[in-house]
């Protein structure tokens, strides 16, 4: 999926892979990723890689199971699952406080502010805001019950991060783990 044009840029949004339940409101941020959701995060990473989708820059919310899905991405861009492939050179990582409960225009402000120099984006937050960002972006293609744990929309267009706008992102491509 690679493109020559030096002014399409890729959105990659992906929705953290399936986390343990929790027991309480006040414990939301630290829930971890259950077996399926690691697997599904390596899985996630390997289609990433496969499709060339390799990021240059990573903005991640602060709770633990998103932190844990990019982990998990990582590895499964590195080869680890036999699926995967070589990882590029390593993206640049922002853990953003802000990415966690945010809403669809509070995801998209965290986005414009990425390098004017980098072609592929890559989010990791939560649901609702990322479905309703990936819907924002492109409100043709959203699907009614937004992305799934561990769910990839990739968002391509020819646009500046800053200016990214309603509309303006088409999805390219959709893929999920698990049926």
């Amino acid at each position: 999926m690679t493109d020559t044009d030096p002014e399409t840029r890729t959105l990659v949004l992906l929705r953290h892979a399936k986390a343990e339940q929790g027991n309480d409101a006040a414990d939301d941020a630290q829930r971890p990723l259950s077996a399926r959701g690691e697997a599904d995060a390596a899985a996630a990473g390997a289609w990433l890689a496969h499709h060339g989708l390799l990021p240059d820059v990573v903005i991640c919310s602060t709770a633990r199971r998103t932190r844990q899905t990019w982990h998990g991405v990582a590895m499964g861009m590195t080869g680890t699952p036999p699926e995967g492939g070589p990882t590029g050179p390593r993206p640049t990582v922002r853990y953003e406080p802000g990415a966690y409960d945010a809403h669809p225009e509070e995801l998209l402000a965290l986005v414009r502010t990425v390098d004017p120099a980098a072609r592929t984006a890559l989010l990791i937050a939560h649901n609702p805001g990322i479905s309703l960002l990936s819907a924002l972006l492109d409100p043709e293609a959203a699907p009614d019950d937004g992305l799934r744990t561990a769910e990839v929309a990739v968002h391509r267009g020819r646009f500046a991060w800053a200016e990214l706008a309603r509309a303006g992102a088409p999805t390219t491509a959709r893929h999920t783990a698990r049926d």
